[in-house]
């Protein structure tokens, strides 16, 4: 790696800690990560991400040392810290907001009820688009809610989701190659 792109991912690096790591996409990028490697490389500008809010533009301006921008309407405005809600008398089972959520903050099988873990969810919204019969809706965290996990937890909990994926992929992978090479043999 050459001088400069280790100092850009170096600043990406700084950029993405400042990020709150609910992995939502309204800023355009497939992450947090992403989003961070585009500022860092004045791809894209610091008023991108609607949870961040003021505060995440405020935090990233001074980093590098610019001026603050309001948030950018069109990658939504900013809301209050929010939970998903799943509404049991219309989920039918079919799994799909499962790998929608990047933090699996939503727990059940297919062809059964889903839940919201409440302590867990970042209020990223995927699950909402991906629900095929709209019983998720966001709503408000109430008092008596646990609070929004911290960037860490999100960040931790991203992680291990890309893990599970990877290693859900390996094991179809796996299962395929067997399955073929047992197909080609004598029996």
């Amino acid at each position: 790696m050459n001088a400069a792109a280790g100092a850009t991912a170096g600043l990406a690096d700084r950029i993405d800690a400042l990020l709150p790591q609910t992995q939502c996409t309204r800023c355009g990028y497939a992450g947090c990560r992403p989003y961070a490697e585009a500022i860092a490389t004045d791809a894209a500008p610091i008023n991108r991400c609607p949870p961040g809010g003021a505060a995440g533009i405020h935090a990233l301006a001074q980093l590098l040392q610019v001026e603050p921008l309001p948030l950018d309407p069109a990658c939504a405005e900013q809301q209050p810290d929010g939970v998903a809600r799943i509404d049991p008398a219309a989920c039918i089972g079919c799994a799909r907001c499962l790998p929608a959520c990047p933090v699996d903050a939503i727990v059940g099988a297919h062809h059964y009820l889903h839940t919201v873990l409440n302590g867990d969810c970042n209020g990223c919204e995927l699950c909402v688009a991906a629900c095929p019969v709209d019983c998720i809706t966001l709503h408000p965290r109430e008092p008596d809610q646990p609070p929004a996990p911290s960037a860490a937890d999100n960040r931790r909990r991203y992680q291990l989701h890309r893990l599970r994926l990877q290693a859900v992929a390996h094991e179809r992978a796996r299962l395929l190659a067997e399955r073929k090479r047992s197909a080609r043999s004598p029996p």
